[in-house]
């Protein structure tokens, strides 16, 4: 699970930088010295979520540092810090997105905004080298004073402009273009979306990896439609959720909230219901059992928290017994 994870990782750093642009302006956060709310001061206030990586503190924890020491994984990032002059586990700090529209449907809109030590000219040529290879057509555009880079492959279009020496911007165009106009001070940021804003004041942002959203009502409505039993589901109206790893325990937490308190300890009693019919597994497979018994639901004023802290090492006997034996191979 956790090679499997760090290969992601890997993958969607490497996947960022086929998007990318140039100008220096006004100034934003130094890379390394900011803090979740520096980056959150970037993101438009009409977003539906929000989340944040602690990308360095993710890299450099004891699980993946186990995996990046790895030969295959070495000779993976050497290449690619030799092409970028970019070491994922001491340049780059933080990722933050936001989900601008589309929640719950198949075609979803977003930003991220990567915040980071880079050099533009040692990462744009190959950027646009890997560009070509893709096929990929890379259009410019002035925005603003920036210039911002556009990209299209069979109909999936993005974008991306460098905002500064720290930071970067990927996403639509039109969100790219919104987060230069709230740097330039010509948009509002999310602390203006007082919703969100209320939800993000009770987020655990000490967290490697956290988030906050708000459910449209309707979105709501057509979950609980699929399934009488979920009918509760219609009262949630947001959510935070973090997820963190320390002392080899990966720990996690969700809140779903609601201004309706009387479904409050319904939601709480249909979860505490799944948890039992997960745990009836238990006779079968008693890894599964104590992964149930782990899971902590309780309840609040105005929402239902959920909460676990796993142990790396059960996690690797459920991955044992989820996975597959590799064939045995084969003598010449």
């Amino acid at each position: 699970m956790m090679k499997k994870f760090t290969a992601i990782s890997i993958v969607v750093f490497l996947a960022f930088f086929s998007f990318t642009v140039c100008k220096k302006k006004p100034s934003t956060p130094v890379a390394g010295k900011a803090t979740p709310d520096d980056i959150l001061n970037l993101v438009p206030s009409d977003v539906q979520g929000v989340f944040f990586v602690d990308f360095q503190r993710a890299m450099t924890s004891e699980i993946v540092n186990e995996v990046m020491q790895e030969e295959k994984t070495q000779e993976k990032l050497q290449e690619f810090i030799t092409k970028t002059g970019i070491d994922p586990q001491k340049d780059v700090f933080f990722i933050a997105g936001a989900l601008t529209e589309g929640m719950g449907e198949a075609t979803q809109k977003g930003v991220a905004i990567i915040n980071l030590r880079y050099d533009k000219h040692s990462l744009l040529p190959m950027i646009k080298e890997k560009m070509e290879e893709e096929e990929q057509v890379l259009s410019e555009e002035e925005y603003s004073g920036f210039t911002v880079y556009h990209s299209a492959k069979e109909n999936d279009e993005g974008s991306f402009s460098f905002l500064d020496d720290s930071n970067i911007v990927l996403g639509q165009s039109d969100s790219v273009k919104a987060v230069i106009d709230v740097l330039q001070k010509k948009g509002d940021n999310v602390f203006k979306n007082k919703k969100l804003s209320d939800v993000l004041n009770k987020t655990d942002k000490k967290a490697l990896f956290w988030g906050a959203f708000l459910f449209p009502p309707e979105l709501m409505d057509k979950a609980a439609s699929q399934n009488p039993m979920l009918g509760n589901l219609k009262a949630i109206t947001a959510s935070t959720l973090s997820f963190d790893y320390k002392d080899k325990n990966i720990i996690g937490e969700i809140k779903v909230m609601s201004s309706e308190q009387d479904k409050i300890q319904q939601i709480a009693d249909m979860l505490n219901g799944l948890k039992a019919f997960g745990g009836m597994a238990a006779a079968k497979n008693p890894e599964v059992g104590e992964l149930m018994e782990s899971i902590e639901i309780s309840t609040g004023e105005d929402h239902v928290r959920i909460y676990a802290s796993v142990p790396e090492e059960l996690i690797s006997k459920l991955k044992t017994k989820v996975t597959p034996p590799s064939p045995p191979e084969q003598e010449e």
